[in-house]
């Protein structure tokens, strides 16, 4: 499986992005999908998931209330709704297949990684 991670830019602090995530394969809709992100020097954490039908969905507490992810498994999409960004929310946004139908925090129960998205948010 191949994801392609888009949708990312330079916007305002409390603008908004909406950042896509395009499967290869069919099979990614039966895996809970999870976006991470990277700023730098810092490590890798976890954003926000979704099960493999979108009917459960977890947020990092940072990120809750302002960021909203959705699927839709027609078109082997993921997207990542975000809102009243800060700058804190700059780096770098990977998207990921769960080994499982329903997603996790962990980056060890991810099996396939997109290549990232920049989004910068200027203050």
């Amino acid at each position: 499986v191949q994801l392609q991670a888009s949708g990312g830019g330079v916007v305002q602090s409390g603008g908004s992005l909406r950042l896509s995530c395009a499967a290869s394969k069919r099979t990614a809709s039966n895996n809970g999908v999870g976006w991470f992100r990277q700023a730098p020097g810092k490590e890798r954490e976890f954003v926000a998931t979704i099960s493999w039908n979108g009917g459960a969905t977890n947020y990092a507490e940072s990120v809750k209330g302002r960021f909203t992810m959705s699927r839709d498994n027609a078109k082997n999409t993921v997207y990542l709704q975000m809102d009243k960004l800060k700058p804190e929310d700059t780096a770098v946004y990977y998207c990921a297949v769960s080994r499982y139908a329903v997603g996790s925090s962990q980056a060890s129960a991810y099996q396939y990684w997109g290549q990232g998205t920049q989004v910068t948010v200027s203050s």
